[in-house]
């Protein structure tokens, strides 16, 4: 039985005719060397999906990651702060690295998140887009496609709430083991997020987990042959429809020269800067003016800009969820809170709205 069969509503994490519109951030910090720098950015964190849920934004999303330029490490703690000062936000990550994780830990930690949240907890679950964590937990990068392969199995079976037999080669087995706690609603929702991996999407849909798309270059229009796939699985495993969200950077400004001036700064130190890691060439003014086209990456802009760029790759993907990372490299906190506010007040209800149109 696929783990969509427990009767959960995914109508909570969106849907084609409703759109949740959220936020992912990773909480990037300041890479000048001063003292407590991940401490202000965590708080600043905070803040930031407090005003979040203020404004009327569905989801926020906190990314992990194990490096001097981003603060979030722990997600779930970040997020149970968020949870005390919020009422309606869905709280999640973006991604959770499941291949360093254990599974049954991941899976008791939100599910205890979505306790004290009141049911508003969920997960996305990938391979992460950095390497850091294996090292730091004892693991060996060789094992990348099979630790992710495994645990992923495992947090699947775990998703039924029921005592669990379970048998791999990462860990010893497991027979008839409850986990606890377990959820009100019989089952902890668990995107699965992908690169751009046909393989990653053909197992989404196998698991019976909702799709996350992260579109971080190119155009969404190049995901389409991805999200056709997942449909198309989706039936051939014989399981319902299912929620595809996408992941894309921006920022939200009061006119598109502001929002992208100030950007572009962020924006281009921060890709040149893991391009020195990965051997690309430093990133310019004309890659950024081409992932801020109309069909771009880059979802930066005035709020009527934005809101026309998610809805039209609403359209095109067929999106029950977009996720708009706002938090760019040392982008100040206070562009930050007025890029969310927009988003809120503006972006949001504007999407609805060109969507109820088409």
């Amino acid at each position: 039985m696929s783990s969509s069969d427990t009767g959960f509503d995914h109508s909570v994490l969106g849907t084609r005719e409703h759109i949740s519109l959220g936020l992912d951030t990773f909480g990037d910090a300041p890479l000048d060397g001063a003292p407590g720098n991940h401490a202000e950015t965590l708080r600043e964190v905070v803040a930031e999906a407090v005003l979040a849920d203020r404004v009327g934004i569905d989801y926020i999303g906190l990314g992990e990651h194990h490096r001097p330029d981003y603060a979030i490490s722990a997600p779930d703690v970040v997020l149970a702060a968020i949870a005390g000062q919020t009422e309606r936000i869905r709280l999640g990550t973006g991604v959770t690295v499941l291949s360093s994780d254990d599974p049954i830990r991941v899976y008791e930690r939100f599910a205890t998140l979505d306790a004290v949240s009141n049911g508003r907890a969920e997960v996305q679950l990938g391979r992460g887009s950095f390497i850091e964590s294996f090292g730091l937990f004892g693991l060996e990068l060789g094992d990348y496609d099979r630790l992710f392969a495994e645990k992923l199995d495992l947090f699947a079976a775990l998703q039924d709430e029921e005592p669990v037999s379970w048998e791999g080669s990462i860990r010893t087995p497991l027979v008839d083991q409850p986990v606890y706690p377990t959820t009100a609603a019989g089952k902890l929702p668990a995107w699965i997020g992908v690169g751009g991996t046909p393989q990653s999407v053909v197992r989404a849909a196998r698991y019976g987990m909702p799709l996350m798309l992260a579109v971080i270059g190119g155009s969404p229009a190049q995901f389409v042959p991805f999200a056709d796939l997942y449909r198309q699985s989706l039936i051939e495993y014989a399981v319902p429809e299912l929620p595809i969200g996408m992941h894309s950077p921006g920022h939200v400004a009061a006119t598109d020269e502001l929002a992208r001036e100030q950007l572009y700064p962020h924006q281009a130190e921060l890709v040149t800067r893991i391009g020195r890691e990965r051997g690309w060439g430093p990133y310019s003014r004309i890659a950024f003016e081409q992932g801020a086209s109309p069909q771009g990456a880059l979802f930066v802009g005035s709020p009527e800009t934005v809101a026309q760029k998610i809805a039209w790759a609403a359209r095109t993907l067929g999106l029950s969820r977009f996720q708009l990372k706002y938090s760019v490299g040392s982008l100040p906190h206070d562009q930050r809170m007025e890029s969310i506010r927009l988003y809120g007040e503006e972006v949001v209800p504007r999407v609805r709205e060109l969507l109820a149109l088409s």
